[in-house]
């Protein structure tokens, strides 16, 4: 028999069998991966949130497969097929796939064309031309003719000469042979390393299907294709751009009936003892091994494969956007200071809002600086009374059009009145119309028209992105990559497991926090986190944890998961503002016993916590970890994890591409990180390309291991297209554009590093595009999110 699912997770996960037991018990109890992690150290083991969520996965996948194979057994057993040979081999099938293929033959399905033949008495005639390929197969099948008659399962056409009869026999050893579960899986696993996703342009469609120009006549092996370009070959083919189909290595052209038999078909021969030696049966049976592969086991292995690859391409696109995702909820927070959103506009105008260090919008207005209107000294005045009268210290830019416009406005704004002491920034707005057209925001801001939400939105994210972009469906903040390719399901629950993992990470102050903001502190629901709003609303802030229990729906279980993760500033006890468990209060106050200190003497005194020997404080209930976690706590309470804030500082007179010129050197943030390289807002409206193999000067695997979303970093200009609107860029600084846009002389590859380049079907590296513009790079641009 297989391992338990205890012991595969425990190989799989490099853990001890009881800490995962120990976690499984935890999340069928209904306690959070967050929880788990931060609260629960002693039982598992001190497994990490990562892993955690790796487990979550694979036991849902582990249960399913368990859950697929009790189905299995218990069919087979009631068709009265089961024999302990077949149930021992169902027992330790590893995987999906292997319990599929021993299920085949006895999966109920449609009347087959071999199940026809069966009933017209064929399968004698198959059995005797594959056991004896001396006989003559037209000889023999005369000897199996009959005329029409009628089954329980329907009529059937008898067999009325010898072709039909040795087509019969032929369906029924075409059945067999691709039925064959050891068989299959052999072949599965030869396909799997020699099959060639291949595409080409649709005749008649090369203009429409210019985007996918790198995939007019593509080919590369299934093992080395990466998610981004599989998605794309995907896609054009769902847009039906595209022919794309799975082949041998060995087959570049379709081959005929006629060709010679290829790896596969050898392979089904030799399963079932069939060579071809010139006998009367020799060739019926070939043909008949090459109807196996040509018309079931190869379109069954291609449709598996190639969904395989769908699959993990998903997965791998997913990932980057739950660590996109990760970047930018812990970017680093402004801050609690007075900030003046800017929704930039032309015709409309630019929407303005003030909120305080709380987030709360104390003014609104919209100014016209740019075209028509074109008041610009109207505009200056306007903002400088909103900055003078509420003491704003910030200014948030959305970047989307007409930033540049407005950030032009805002440093001018800057200039003419120092005093104010002001800082712009540009941020990402990407969301803030989702979010100002949401049910949520017309309650938190019903007096506001949706135009003025979305500067709300601008400036509350530069305060605090994570408090913020929480109120936004994570698809629509547009990190992603071909974020419209995957599974919406799996993506949802991605995502939903990084918010929580942050939000819990950095912790929440219960007494400012939103009802979104609440909603994903662990153990609470929408409906709990509305009523900790609705309580607070009507009685004042809280000022201990012990109060949430007054909130309705809030139980034991549910304090047990949260309460540590919520904090109270300022409340009747210290401990409530860190992410001390008030589950651990015994042990703190222990501790301050027998040290003979306060409370308040102890906290961020780290020479004294320093020197307290943690072991002497554990007992059957706290173990090691969390005292050393309780007194890390005291030393720094409440830490926040999140960086120090920074700004990036744009180019004056860098406003459109038009202005830009090879080998600038500029700064700029990183918007999003992809598979192939990182994009890069350098302030000109359109994201540069920095591919990944201009990334770092040493080979780069992982983009994610050099740049993150949000990240600050200086940038080379190497190439401009105006037309197709497109900036390359390399944070190489040695690196110059005329190295980079030169053409290969002949025998020479192009001036990039091609390392991590998938293999070409000839098995030889592909090589790389001779200019930065063009092939991967180029199909890079195209970003693909939506």
């Amino acid at each position: 028999m297989l391992p338990s699912i205890e012991h595969r997770l425990a190989a799989e996960l490099a853990a001890k069998p009881a800490q995962i037991a120990a976690a499984v018990a935890l999340l069928d109890e209904g306690a959070t991966v967050p929880f788990i992690a931060r609260y629960r150290k002693e039982a598992t083991g001190g497994l990490d949130d990562v892993q955690l969520r790796l487990l979550e996965e694979r036991l849902r996948y582990l249960r399913e497969l368990e859950a697929r194979r009790t189905a299995i057994i218990e069919s087979i057993t009631e068709q009265n097929k089961m024999t302990p040979e077949l149930l021992q081999a169902i027992s330790l099938a590893p995987d999906k796939a292997q319990l599929e293929d021993l299920y085949l033959p006895y999966k109920p399905k449609r009347r087959t064309k071999a199940q026809i033949a069966l009933e017209a008495g064929l399968e004698p005639l198959a059995d005797a031309l594959l056991a004896d390929p001396t006989l003559s197969p037209e000889a023999e099948a005369a000897t199996y003719l009959c005329g029409p008659f009628t089954t329980a399962d329907g009529d059937n056409p008898g067999v009325p000469d010898a072709k039909a009869a040795l087509d019969g026999a032929r369906q029924i050893l075409t059945e067999r042979f691709a039925e064959d579960a050891g068989l299959l899986q052999a072949l599965r696993e030869y396909v799997q390393e020699h099959g060639v996703v291949q595409s080409k342009v649709i005749e008649g469609k090369e203009t429409a299907a210019e985007k996918y120009a790198d995939y007019f006549d593509y080919a590369e092996s299934i093992n080395t294709v990466p998610s981004h370009r599989a998605l794309a070959v995907f896609r054009g083919r769902r847009e039906e751009m595209l022919d794309v189909r799975l082949r041998l290595d060995s087959e570049e052209e379709k081959p005929g009936w006629s060709a010679p038999h290829n790896p596969c078909e050898n392979r089904i021969a030799a399963r079932f003892g069939i060579q071809d030696q010139g006998r009367p049966a020799d060739r019926w049976l070939m043909d008949t091994v090459r109807w196996t592969w040509r018309v079931k086991v190869s379109m069954h292995l291609e449709t598996e494969l190639m969904g395989a690859l769908r699959t993990r391409a998903e997965t791998e696109a997913i990932q980057v956007f739950a660590r996109n995702l990760k970047d930018l909820l812990l970017a680093a927070p402004a801050g609690p200071r007075v900030t003046m959103g800017l929704d930039p506009g032309i015709r409309t105008g630019v929407k303005v809002a003030v909120v305080d260090e709380t987030g709360k919008v104390v003014d609104t207005a919209t100014v016209y600086p740019h075209q028509p209107r074109n008041d610009w000294d109207g505009s200056l005045h306007t903002l400088a009374k909103l900055a003078e009268k509420h003491g704003v210290s910030l200014i948030a830019i959305g970047n989307g059009t007409a930033s540049r416009e407005t950030d032009k406005l805002a440093r001018e704004l800057i200039r003419q009145r120092p005093e104010l002491k002001l800082t712009s920034i540009v941020v990402s707005e990407a969301g803030a119309s989702v979010y100002s057209a949401s049910e949520f925001a017309s309650r938190e801001l019903p007096e506001l028209d949706v135009s003025l939400r979305g500067a709300v939105s601008i400036a509350r994210r530069l305060q605090d992105p994570l408090a913020e972009l929480v109120k936004i469906d994570p698809k629509s903040i547009g990190v992603g990559q071909y974020q419209h390719d995957v599974s919406e399901f799996q993506l949802a629950r991605s995502l939903d497991a990084v918010v929580e993992d942050c939000v819990n990470a950095v912790g929440v102050d219960v007494n400012t926090a939103s009802v979104p903001l609440l909603a994903r502190v662990s153990g609470l629901s929408s409906s709990v986190a509305q009523a900790i709003v609705s309580l607070r609303d009507a009685k004042g802030r809280f000022t201990s944890r012990a109060q949430l229990r007054d909130v309705p729906r809030l139980g034991d279980k549910t304090f047990e998961q949260a309460a540590g993760f919520l904090r109270i500033m300022d409340g009747d006890n210290p401990l409530d503002a860190s992410a001390v468990h008030p589950e651990s209060y015994p042990l703190v106050e222990r501790i301050l016993a027998d040290i003979r200190q306060d409370l308040k003497s102890v906290i961020g005194n780290g020479a004294l916590l320093k020197s307290l020997k943690p072991a002497k404080y554990t007992d059957e209930r706290f173990g090691l970890p969390t005292v050393t976690d309780i007194l890390g706590e005291l030393d720094k309470p409440g830490r926040d994890p999140r960086p120090e804030f920074t700004t990036a500082s744009f180019r004056e007179g860098i406003e459109t591409l038009a202005d830009l010129r090879p080998d600038m050197i500029l700064e700029g943030v990183v918007t999003n990180v992809a598979a192939f390289g990182a994009f890069v807002d350098i302030g000109v409206h359109q994201d540069g390309l920095v591919h990944i193999s201009a990334l770092s000067d040493k080979f780069v695997k992982d983009p994610h291991s050099v740049v993150k979303a949000g990240q600050v970093v200086k940038v080379k200009v190497l190439e401009v297209d105006e037309k197709r609107k497109r900036i390359a860029l390399t944070m190489r600084l040695a690196d110059s554009a005329a190295q980079a846009s030169r053409k290969p002389q002949a025998g020479e590859l192009a001036p990039r590093d091609t390392r991590g380049q998938g293999k070409a079907a000839d098995g030889k590296r592909n090589r790389a595009p001779a200019r930065v513009m063009d092939g991967a790079m180029a199909a890079a641009f195209a970003k693909l999110k939506g």
